[in-house]
């Protein structure tokens, strides 16, 4: 005699590796770990702040504001 099999164990089973693949994709597709963007986001405010404290002076130096 066959064994008996529940096909709504299995069915259940699919549809969780379906919604499995389903979030991979989308975590591939819309983006990165919530460290990883502070993260990347840190480094791009210290390298605006590095290259704004290497600036020069936007005053013209020949054309000082004192009376000459």
């Amino acid at each position: 005699m066959a064994e008996v099999i529940n096909l709504n164990h299995f069915r259940k089973v699919k549809l969780k590796a379906d919604k499995d693949t389903q979030a991979a994709y989308n975590r591939a597709r819309h983006g990165r770990r919530k460290g990883d963007r502070a993260r990347q986001e840190d480094e791009k405010q210290r390298r605006r702040q590095d290259l704004e404290g290497r600036g020069l002076d936007e005053r013209d130096p020949d054309n000082s504001d004192e009376p000459a």
